[in-house]
């Protein structure tokens, strides 16, 4: 079969792409083998488009030579079985009060569903997952949540959450091992203590916790804003861990933006994480943008300097 000629327009094209391809490259050497974990969650979960393409970015991610490790949440779908239930829900300082009716829920739609379809997803665009809970393989320790709320000439209030957890350590041989064989995990974030009690995780605080044990290369948090705002709605592009903290005092990080921002602090801080970002998930290829581009799309966060 004669080989068709090719135009001078297509010919510009394909040199484009081409040299689109050449500018990753140093990207791509400077990343390679390293451990990327990323938590999905928000509109990059809804959206069909968005959807395939974060299974696209995360496949290509592993067939370049890095290693992609997936924490992701599912707060909308709980509510939502929750609701088809007629179990009613209830939050305290923006944790789901999990009491043992709740957490069958959670467990069910994050590791039975959610989970699953995610996995689904990236296998049929070409990857190779598997997906665990913190229960597998002992995966992810838990110990209960502890919070409290500090209150003027009062005695603070202690908040019982009933079966929410935090990250007590993180089982790394068990991800290592699936990550040398080939395969991405996709962990929903579920944990258990040395009783066998089982404990709903803030995603956010797990993916923390597992780039933190992994000492992966980065940390990104997908979301449905551009990242963090200053009082002029302009994207802050940059931080070190403690204007991180200076922000959380001085009200520039409000509501939700808190514990992603803290995850983040947590993450680099001691500097078992380079650096992690908050990035907006529905920006179509945010991974491949975030990371193959020296501006990036979000906030980055970073350790200070020490004599800082």
């Amino acid at each position: 079969m004669k080989k068709e000629s090719i135009s001078q327009r297509d010919m510009k094209r394909y040199q484009l792409q081409a040299k689109s391809i050449m500018e990753t490259l140093p990207f791509i050497t400077e990343f390679y083998g390293e451990t990327i974990v990323i938590k999905y969650g928000g509109n990059a979960m809804i959206d069909e488009e968005l959807k395939r393409a974060f299974a696209l970015n995360v496949v290509l991610l592993k067939y370049i030579g890095l290693n992609p490790v997936i924490i992701h949440g599912g707060g909308p779908q709980i509510g939502q079985m929750l609701k088809a239930l007629n179990i009613e829900s209830h939050f305290r300082q923006g944790y789901r009060v999990t009491d043992e009716a709740t957490m069958d829920v959670v467990e069910m739609v994050l590791v039975g569903k959610v989970n699953k379809e995610i996995v689904n997803l990236i296998n049929l665009n070409g990857g190779n997952a598997v997906g665990l809970s913190g229960k597998d393989g002992m995966l992810i320790k838990a110990e209960p949540k502890e919070l409290t709320i500090e209150k003027k000439n009062a005695p603070p209030e202690i908040i019982d959450l009933g079966k929410v957890g935090e990250v007590r350590s993180v089982n790394t041989g068990l991800i290592r091992s699936l990550a040398a064989e080939g395969v991405i995990p996709v962990i929903a974030p579920v944990g258990v203590d040395d009783q066998g009690v089982t404990y709903n995780i803030n995603a956010d605080s797990v993916a923390g916790a597992v780039a933190q044990a992994l000492g992966a290369k980065r940390l990104y948090l997908l979301t449905d804003v551009a990242g963090l705002l200053d009082a002029d709605d302009e994207l802050i592009t940059h931080l070190h861990h403690k204007e991180a903290f200076e922000c959380i005092d001085n009200g520039v990080i409000t509501g939700g933006m808190i514990p992603k921002i803290k995850c983040c602090i947590e993450a680099v801080a001691e500097g078992e994480v380079e650096k992690a970002a908050i990035i907006d998930g529905r920006v179509e290829n945010c991974i491949l943008l975030e990371l193959f581009t020296k501006s990036g799309i979000g906030t980055e966060v970073v350790q200070a300097d020490k004599s800082e």
